[in-house]
């Protein structure tokens, strides 16, 4: 009968010669597979660890991210929030895009590539960009799990320069928390007064669009009149009227129009 004591077996084997073919053989299996084990088992128990990793690093980005925007400050001054998130969303479907990273996408460099961005049709260009990237960040702020602020990049022609903005809104996708303009070169005391914070205290609590829900809201001449109207600068009638068609476009279909209409229905997963 056959001797299958598997520590005489084992005596047995460790007594070859080591030029044995077996006993290489034998030693390579068991080195290979110990060595799978190990990985395995540190993979499987080190891996919430890395995954953790992973997320302080992706927050620390996003964090810097938002640091080096100038004039998000602004916008986050005096709001409650404990989570920032950035997305980037398909303007055609007004959807978040996929497979697009948050942090490195560079809405302006895009805008420059025609692979990856539209020319506009003239008669929809009001804000005079010209070229429009095919993606777009959002930002979206958090109180306890429950939207509290979207907000908006946006650029368009002034009277002197390319005004660049963010426009917050409330979670109802109408409500105006606030705007802010983080690059300009307007004609100072004259255009280059809606940076200033008296005449962007105006902003907070306007409403984007009226009951049929078109876009009315606009820098008009003179005092406003409307929860849909922002009073004017004397002698700055033009950088005004380069603010409105820039948030008509950009609130618009060919901007974050899609992206609003399925915030305000709730078909979009926040």
């Amino acid at each position: 009968m056959a001797d299958i004591n598997p520590i005489r077996l084992w005596r047995r084997f460790l007594a070859l010669p080591n030029e044995s073919l077996t006993k290489t053989l034998v030693f390579a299996f068991l080195v290979t597979f110990i060595a799978s084990v190990f990985v395995s088992v540190s993979a499987v128990t080190l891996n919430p660890f890395y995954q953790a990793n992973l997320d302080r690093e992706q927050r620390a980005r996003m964090s810097g991210m938002i640091a080096a925007l100038a004039g998000m400050s602004d916008i986050m001054s005096g709001v409650s929030v404990d989570e920032l998130e950035v997305r980037i969303v398909d303007l055609a479907s007004g959807t978040f895009a996929t497979g697009v990273d948050p942090v490195s996408y560079d809405q302006r460099e895009a805008a420059r590539d025609p692979n990856r961005s539209l020319t506009l049709p003239e008669e929809a260009d009001i804000a005079g960009i010209r070229q429009r990237a095919n993606y777009a960040p959002v930002f979206i702020l958090r109180q306890d799990q429950a939207l509290e602020l979207v907000v908006l990049p946006m650029r368009g022609v002034g009277y002197q320069s390319m005004l660049y903005a963010f426009l917050a809104l409330r979670a109802d996708g109408n409500t105006i928390a606030g705007l802010t303009f983080y690059e300009l070169g307007e004609t100072p005391g004259l255009g280059a007064r809606i940076s200033d914070p008296d005449w962007l205290a105006l902003w907070p609590g306007k409403m984007l669009a009226d009951e049929n829900g078109d876009i009315r809201i606009s820098v008009v001449r003179g005092q406003a009149q409307s929860p849909l109207e922002i009073d004017g600068i004397s002698g700055a009638t033009r950088t005004g009227n380069g603010v409105s068609n820039m948030l008509h476009f950009w609130l618009g279909e060919y901007g974050f129009g899609p992206f609003l209409k399925r915030l305000q229905s709730g078909t979009l997963r926040l």
